[in-house]
């Protein structure tokens, strides 16, 4: 395995909480930090080869999985033949993906970085940018556009996937008019805390980002939106309020296909890798 330096930039708050709340999360095996089973590898690596916006085979393309520790993700990539990197503010969600690669003799480099800070990453590094759903956790998207657009190269594949707006306005629970909006569409820092909801990560700070900055902010980076789709999880059928149930009135979430266009000038960044053997 490969253990890139942790960058050392400075956080804001909001960087240091989540943090120490994925790190606590991936201690206590909560959602979302738990490698998966050897069926759900096999069933996942089986949808990977045929996700039509993938483009083909992806042995030798190098691969950023950004904001994405945990081994759910870098093991899987690796496992078709990319050269994988996994970014993620999270120190212990990094040892997950080490982990998982040595037991399933693959090879994969982690960096411990912010998602809208990848200074230890030089310019034009990868062709593909692979991003789970964590824009959430930092203040602003469009620092994460801005470094995404710095490390891809012209013409490389970014497909990443969001929280939509409406699904972090929402109530957990439906009153006798349904789901409600209690948090305002036009807000400025983090979301009010929550528990026991299936939409959102206790302990952790989360920002609403609205379309404008979704979609907008991507564009304005040099990306162009080849595609948007709506993850189906709605069940009108289901418990209700449970989360199949608010996902028939609330979407949950939003996925991209973009591509980087233009041409840019290299800053000179460059990244220090460490052996961890």
């Amino acid at each position: 395995m490969e253990d890139a330096s942790k960058s050392k930039s400075p956080h804001s708050a909001a960087h240091v909480n989540n943090e120490q709340a994925w790190d606590a999360r991936a201690r206590m095996q909560r959602r979302f930090t738990r490698p998966v089973t050897d069926r759900g590898f096999a069933r996942r690596l089986s949808a990977i080869g045929t996700d039509p916006w993938l483009e083909g085979s992806l042995v030798g393309k190098r691969l950023l999985c950004l904001g994405s520790g945990g081994a759910m993700q870098s093991v899987l990539y690796a496992a078709t033949g990319a050269v994988v990197t996994v970014v993620d503010i999270s120190g212990e969600m990094l040892f997950l993906d080490r982990q998982a690669a040595s037991e399933r003799g693959l090879q994969v480099t982690t960096l411990q970085a912010s998602i809208d800070d990848l200074s230890s990453l030089r310019d034009n590094l990868f062709d593909t940018v692979i991003q789970p759903v964590s824009t959430c956790y930092v203040p602003e998207v469009a620092s994460v556009y801005r470094e995404v657009a710095r490390v891809i190269v012209p013409e490389g594949l970014y497909i990443s996937q969001h929280k939509q707006p409406v699904n972090l306005q929402a109530t957990v629970k439906p009153g006798n008019l349904g789901y409600a909006l209690s948090e305002p569409y036009y807000r400025t820092g983090p979301l009010q805390a929550v528990s026991a909801s299936p939409h959102r990560e206790e302990g952790m700070l989360e920002f609403l980002h609205r379309w404008e900055d979704l979609i907008g902010g991507l564009c304005r980076s040099g990306f162009v939106v080849e595609d948007l789709l709506e993850p189906l999880h709605a069940d009108a059928e289901a418990t209700e309020g449970s989360f199949a149930h608010r996902c028939s009135y609330v979407p949950p979430y939003v996925r991209f296909k973009a591509r980087r266009s233009g041409q840019r000038q290299p800053s000179g960044r460059s990244v220090q890798i460490i052996r961890n053997d």
